[in-house]
């Protein structure tokens, strides 16, 4: 059994073995080779890593030019169907591949030697912590200056020139030197291979001198990569599933949360399958909203410890049996720590592995494989979602403000709420947004991603304009705090040269307001913007952009209405202390677990 390089749903496809990108229209296609050899001009390294990138679904790499990769962007920009996107700044061309490979499943990069690399390291070792394919190209130095003793601009003025290639070790899958070209069909291909097999990123460099130059290996249209998937041990997996079967049925009230593992894992279908099956209340930990479908009938909400959905952690963790299917268990997701969890009465469903409470483990299990075995032999029982349904009150109503209040953040985000649909997506920035856009219930089709795992401040902002290209047809609301948006504000420039109509709601409360709720200190106050006149500079008359800090419900319909096809920029200034109940608590529970005592020596 193969897998062929040329089509990838990125989370749903728990049937389906391929790897690349979906299609618009949802039908996977698959590449043909072509045994027509190229004229010279076009048989050399620059263009066959553009025809790779183009093969494996991504038709836009984000770049800043610098001397060293200028050729080689020639190369990009002269293939047919890639688009080359430059960007204000490297860390916001790592973001934008990073979101791009959300929404595509792979994305890609380009930037110059070491000054262009260490930049955009901070966006990859992102992308790496979230499982996600990013190639990272930068242009190196010539080749015949390797081996020399020679010092070169952009290093750090030693003849040594792989500190760069060392510092993205620790935060790619694989990395490749191309600075011969004998070599280089084969480290390019092994490097993006292993890139959609590994599910993170990769770094190439390639020296300056090397892309424009024919060479016999390129003269061909690269054939497909046919990757051999990973299978399940059918032994180990019966005895996994038998175990989990005989644990489940000794339970009375037990119960199923989605983690963030299940993307990498391709598992989302095979997660709802068993849902379906099991009759369990569904609940999503907070880095997996947008995995675990809303609209599925047992779905309980956030399961976030003390901070999660309303009802949601007194049924989860008063259940005697629970299923974390993809989990991330780090300080942030466990409330500094504080969940409520015991090992004994859980089931940990990784992407190749299973373990059951204190008891065994089994290894070489893809979590799709289980999950779809277990939804075959699972004894339906619902007495955990019946008593969910008992204790459950629904949602209360924000007061409305008071004439001349300042709006407040629970107010903004009823409002958001109206404005989701199939057609639109949310990308929420670290910050209160991520728990205020957590309350948030996203009807089917409606796009959903934050980067909990690293949490990078200014993440969204190149991240918005990497997901809105990649998935035209879908409309992007950003909910982006001052805080953040003063760190990566440049893109959206980039953003207007796209033509995008994304949706930016700049909330305006004076600081760093989660910074404010771990500990707070005068450095995590800021300076004040004039952010839609900024933003109204960027635009400059160029593009279609609209900008509005007045009333919201007006700014809302104008955006939806007449502004639809614009980049619309919604400031709303909110008091500095209004922030959601549930970052009060995480952060004085986050807070408390940083500042823990040294233990004994």
């Amino acid at each position: 059994m193969e897998t062929k390089i040329g089509s990838l749903n990125s989370c749903n496809s728990a049937s389906s073995n391929d790897v690349g990108c979906l299609p618009s229209n949802g039908v996977v296609s698959s590449i043909k080779s072509s045994a027509v050899a190229f004229n010279s001009a076009e048989a050399t390294l620059g263009r066959h890593i553009a025809r790779r990138l183009v093969q494996i679904g991504v038709s836009d790499v984000f770049s800043v030019p610098g001397d060293f990769n200028l050729t080689l962007l020639d190369d990009l920009i002269a293939e047919p169907g890639l688009n080359v996107v430059g960007c204000c700044n490297e860390l916001n061309a790592g973001y934008a591949a990073d979101g791009y490979a959300r929404a595509r499943g792979v994305g890609a990069c380009a930037v110059t030697f070491t000054v262009g690399g260490l930049s955009i390291l901070n966006a990859i070792a992102g992308a790496y912590s979230e499982n996600l394919p990013v190639i990272c190209i930068v242009g190196g130095p010539n080749s015949n200056d390797y081996g020399t003793n020679r010092i070169l601009h952009h290093t750090i003025g030693l003849p040594d020139f792989s500190q760069e290639m060392r510092c993205f070790q620790t935060v790619t899958c694989y990395q490749a030197v191309v600075n011969n070209l004998e070599d280089s069909h084969e480290l390019i291909d092994t490097a993006i291979s292993t890139a959609l097999k590994e599910s993170k990123p990769v770094y190439i460099s390639i020296s300056c001198n090397l892309s424009a130059i024919p060479h016999p290996t390129f003269s061909c249209e690269p054939v497909p990569f046919s990757l051999t998937p990973k299978l399940s041990n059918k032994m180990g997996l019966e005895a996994a599933v038998e175990a989990a079967v005989e644990f489940l049925n000794k339970a009375v009230k037990p119960v199923l949360v989605g983690g963030p593992k299940m993307r990498f894992a391709k598992a989302c279908d095979a997660f709802v399958e068993l849902a379906d099956a099991c009759g369990y209340p569904v609940a999503a930990m907070p880095s997996a909203k947008g995995l675990v479908p809303e609209i599925h009938p047992h779905f309980i909400g956030t399961y976030w410890g003390a901070v999660s959905t309303a009802f949601c952690a007194e049924i989860v963790e008063s259940a005697d049996a629970y299923i974390f299917v993809g989990p991330i268990f780090n300080d942030y997701s466990s409330v500094g720590y504080s969940l409520l969890l015991k090992k004994e009465k859980a089931i940990i469903v990784q992407s190749d592995r299973v373990v059951i409470g204190n008891g065994p483990t089994f290894g070489c299990i893809l979590m799709k494989d289980f999950l779809t075995a277990l939804a075959k032999r699972v004894t339906h029982n619902k007495t955990a979602y019946e008593n969910y349904h008992r204790i459950y009150v629904g949602d209360g109503h924000p007061l409305k403000c008071e004439p001349k209040e300042a709006l407040r953040v629970n107010v903004l985000f009823q409002h958001i709420q109206k404005m989701l649909s199939e057609k639109t997506a949310v990308i929420a920035e670290t910050g209160d947004s991520w728990f205020n856009c957590q309350k948030l219930k996203l009807p089917a089709g409606c796009g959903y991603e934050f980067q909990m795992q690293y949490g990078s401040i200014g993440w969204s902002v190149g991240a918005t304009l990497g997901y809105a290209q990649a998935v035209p047809e879908k409309r992007v609301i950003a909910c982006i705090g001052d805080g953040s948006f003063q760190v990566t504000a440049q893109d959206v420039s980039t953003m207007l040269r796209c033509g995008q109509n994304s949706i930016i709601f700049l909330i305006n409360n004076g600081g760093y307001t989660i910074e404010v709720e771990i500990h707070d200190g005068p450095y995590n106050v800021i300076k004040n913007w004039n952010y839609t006149g900024l933003v109204d500079a960027i635009c400059n008359g160029e593009g279609k952009c609209w900008t509005t800090k007045e009333d919201l419900i007006e700014a809302i319909e104008t955006a939806t209405g007449e502004k639809q096809d614009c980049l619309c920029f919604i400031e709303v200034i909110v008091h500095k202390d209004d922030t959601s109940k549930e970052l009060l608590e995480w952060g004085s529970r986050v807070s408390t677990a940083n500042g823990r005592s040294p233990n004994p020596q």
